[in-house]
């Protein structure tokens, strides 16, 4: 587990929070208003390609993950792609 991740769950102790499985190292904060875990796209789509090929991981990863709905915690999905 990343470190990020594990200083949300000791600060959000007593808040039900939803983990995204296998994607702990691409935790990049929380959302303090929905208590929603925030979740870099870049780095979920490296993650994937650690398994196939970028086209198929980001299918996989817009299908599976992105498009899947858990309920009002549902993690938020940052799109970090763009560099200035």
């Amino acid at each position: 587990m990343n470190e990020l991740l594990e200083a949300i769950l000791e600060n959000y102790y007593d808040e039900e929070l939803l983990i995204a499985d296998g994607f702990n190292e691409a935790v990049i904060g929380i959302d303090p208003n929905s208590n929603r875990i925030i979740y870099s796209i870049k780095k979920c789509v490296e993650i994937l390609m650690r398994d196939m090929d970028e086209e198929e991981a980001r299918e996989y990863f817009n299908f599976n993950v992105l498009g899947a709905y858990v309920g009002e915690k549902t993690p938020i999905f940052c799109d970090d792609e763009y560099e200035f």
